[in-house]
C-alpha cells in the first residue's frame, strides 16, 4: 500500500461514507492519525517580541430562555504556536496564506530526525549533507513533499526558557534553538522542489539567527515553513501523508495551523 491508498482514504473520510470491512467493521487499512500540532492558549509560545495569545470570555451559560450559550474573542500574533509561514513573510510579492492553493497543503511526508546532533548542539542546523545521508538511507526525497526536522525540541515545549534558550522576556537578542541551515534550504528547495518544510522548534532558521536566511531562501522560492510542529517522535522516517491546514487569513504572512499526518500502516 503507497500513498495513493492514504488520498483514497482521505477523500472517503472527507466524503463521510468511511471505509468498511467485513460485516460492516472498520476497514484494517484506515490508517493511524497523528495530530502534529499544540493546542492554543495562554501557555502556548510565541516569538518573545510578539503578541501571545489572548482569549477572552464573552458568554457562557445558560441564557434567559434555559439554553446553553457560550461565546469568545480570540488575538494574537499570525507567528506563534503551531503555525504556518506564508512564502509573504520573508519576500515582497509572494503569496499570502490565502493565495496558496489547496493542494499543496496536501502532500508525503519525510521525516529526517537530527535529535543525537541538536542534543550536543542547540545551535545545530540540518545541513544538505545531513539531506543526502537521509536519502542515500532511505530514497530520494520526491518533489512537493513535505519535509518536516525533528530536533526533538518537542521535549521542552512546556518549558519556554528551555525551549527558545533564552531568560529575557520580550528579548529576542540571544535565543539558542536548533534550526536548518543555508545548504539546506538551497538543496530542499532548487534540488528537490519540496512543498513545505516544517520544524519542531519556534523557527527554520536557528535561534541565534540575524538575517533569517532560510526564511528568506524558502520564501523567495513560494515554499510555506512549519514551525512549532508537535509529536514529531511519533512518525516514521517516511511512509506518511501530511496535511497543513492554516487559517484562510486574507493577506495573512502567517496562520495558526492544524496539522496532521496519515500513517501508512505498512511502513518501517
Amino acid at each position: 500500500m503507497g500513498l495513493w491508498f492514504l488520498f483514497v482514504v482521505l477523500i472517503a473520510l472527507c466524503s463521510g461514507c468511511g471505509l468498511r470491512g467485513k460485516r460492516g467493521e472498520p476497514a484494517s487499512e484506515i490508517p493511524r492519525v497523528v495530530d502534529l500540532s499544540y493546542p492554543f492558549d495562554e501557555s502556548t509560545i510565541y516569538w518573545p517580541t510578539s503578541k501571545g495569545f489572548q482569549h477572552e470570555k464573552t458568554a457562557f451559560g445558560r441564557t434567559p430562555a434555559g439554553y446553553w450559550y457560550s461565546s469568545f474573542n480570540y488575538s494574537a500574533n499570525e507567528h506563534g504556536g503551531t503555525h504556518m509561514d506564508a512564502p509573504i513573510h520573508f519576500a515582497e510579492g509572494k503569496e499570502s496564506v490565502d493565495q496558496i492553493p489547496i493542494q499543496r497543503h496536501i502532500g508525503p511526508g519525510v521525516k529526517i530526525d537530527v535529535v543525537e546532533q541538536a542534543s550536543r548542539d542547540r545551535d545545530y542546523r540540518l545541513s544538505a549533507d545531513d539531506v543526502r545521508d537521509w536519502e542515500s538511507d532511505h530514497e530520494r526525497i520526491p518533489r512537493g513533499a513535505i519535509v518536516l526536522v525533528q530536533t526533538g525540541w518537542g521535549r521542552y515545549w512546556h518549558d519556554r526558557t528551555k525551549y527558545l534558550g533564552s531568560q529575557k522576556p520580550g528579548d529576542a537578542s540571544d535565543l539558542h534553538f536548533p534550526g536548518i541551515a543555508q545548504d539546506a534550504a538551497e538543496f530542499l528547495a532548487k534540488e528537490r522542489g519540496v512543498s513545505m518544510v516544517g520544524i519542531d522548534t519556534a523557527s527554520l532558521d536557528y535561534g541565534a539567527s540575524k538575517d533569517f536566511i532560510v526564511h528568506q531562501i524558502l520564501s523567495e522560492g513560494g515554499i510555506p515553513g512549519l514551525e512549532n510542529v508537535a509529536a514529531l517522535d511519533q512518525l516514521p522516517d517516511t511512509g506518511f501523508l501530511v496535511l497543513a491546514l492554516p487559517m484562510k487569513i486574507s493577506g495573512g504572512s502567517g496562520a495558526p495551523c492544524r496539522i496532521v499526518a496519515l500513517l501508512d500502516q505498512h511502513a518501517n
